[in-house]
């Protein structure tokens, strides 16, 4: 299956036949104790409370540009996940501040005062998706991920995202040009507000269902989790950091830079700087590794 992960929560041999969770909460207890690993999203709360509203939203969580994320969960196939999954997410939208006072308990008051609210978002794991489903999720406006679980004995899940949908419009040409930034008409500045525009549609060429999520300090790029993020332009380059491993890497002075451990905006280990149009040319394979790492 194209977009497979598969997560070993324990040690052991992993089975063969994939099979189902006997029950919901099965898939609930594994995702949360790895959500981070699995989807790109730092847990808060199990099973919270909507009070007068009615239901509980099974997991509620930050994912790691500061969105609000909702994950509602199925054993099987289920009709009816998307619409409750939206149904939490509309209740989570008229209550930003409580969701605020619990980012804030968990997390702490920096990343509280950081929440994303342009781009909530909501993830459905289930066993399976029907057509129908993966339509639906095309009509939202709303940022959703339809991801598919299968066990393969007791310390195995797979994950694999069947649709994914941004909430966005694609941008104009004109409008595109503008993601870099920069005010000044200097040469020197449109060159690299082209090196922009060349980098987000090369990143965005990637795939479909791919989430473009603006920051103030950097740009991220999405599916289901980060697998690149663009700074605004310096004076003579622009900033990529990718999620591939700087050591599987043969950094290139002056290209690729290995920034484990240090500070930066965004998120990645492996920096790449960009001069040229050419330099973008050479920082493609980098990229399809970063999407498919992700």
């Amino acid at each position: 299956m194209s977009g497979l992960k598969l997560f070993n929560t324990k040690s052991g041999v992993t089975e063969v036949a994939p099979r189902l969770a006997e029950v919901e909460a099965d898939v609930q207890c594994l995702v949360e104790a790895h959500m981070e690993t699995m989807l790109g999203v730092r847990f808060l709360v199990s099973e919270y409370s909507t009070g007068l509203h009615g239901g509980r939203i099974d997991s509620l969580g930050i994912d790691e540009n500061g969105a609000p994320v909702v994950v509602e969960y199925k054993r099987g196939t289920d009709a009816g996940v998307i619409n409750q999954g939206l149904f939490y997410l509309s209740w989570l939208m008229d209550h930003r501040a409580e969701f605020g006072h619990l980012v804030r308990d968990r997390l702490g008051a920096t990343a509280a005062s950081q929440v994303l609210w342009s781009a909530p978002r909501l993830i459905c794991v289930a066993g399976d998706f029907t057509r129908y489903d993966i339509h639906a999720v095309r009509e939202h406006r709303r940022s959703i991920d339809l991801v598919r679980y299968c066990l393969f004995g007791d310390d195995h899940i797979a994950l694999e995202t069947v649709a994914s949908h941004t909430g966005q419009r694609s941008a104009p040409a004109t409008a595109r040009r503008r993601v870099a930034g920069v005010q000044s008409t200097r040469r020197q500045d449109v060159t690299l507000t082209e090196l922009a525009v060349a980098v987000d549609e090369a990143l965005l060429g990637l795939g479909d269902g791919i989430t473009r999520v603006q920051r103030k300090q950097y740009r991220a790029y999405q599916r289901l989790r980060n697998f690149a993020c663009v700074c605004p332009p310096q004076q003579t380059k622009l900033l990529v950091y990718l999620k591939i491993d700087p050591r599987q890497v043969d950094l290139v002075p002056g290209f690729t830079r290995d920034v484990t451990g240090l500070g930066h905006h965004g998120t990645g280990d492996l920096e790449v700087q960009l001069r040229t149009p050419r330099d973008v040319e050479r920082a493609q394979e980098l990229f399809r590794a970063s999407y498919a790492a992700a």
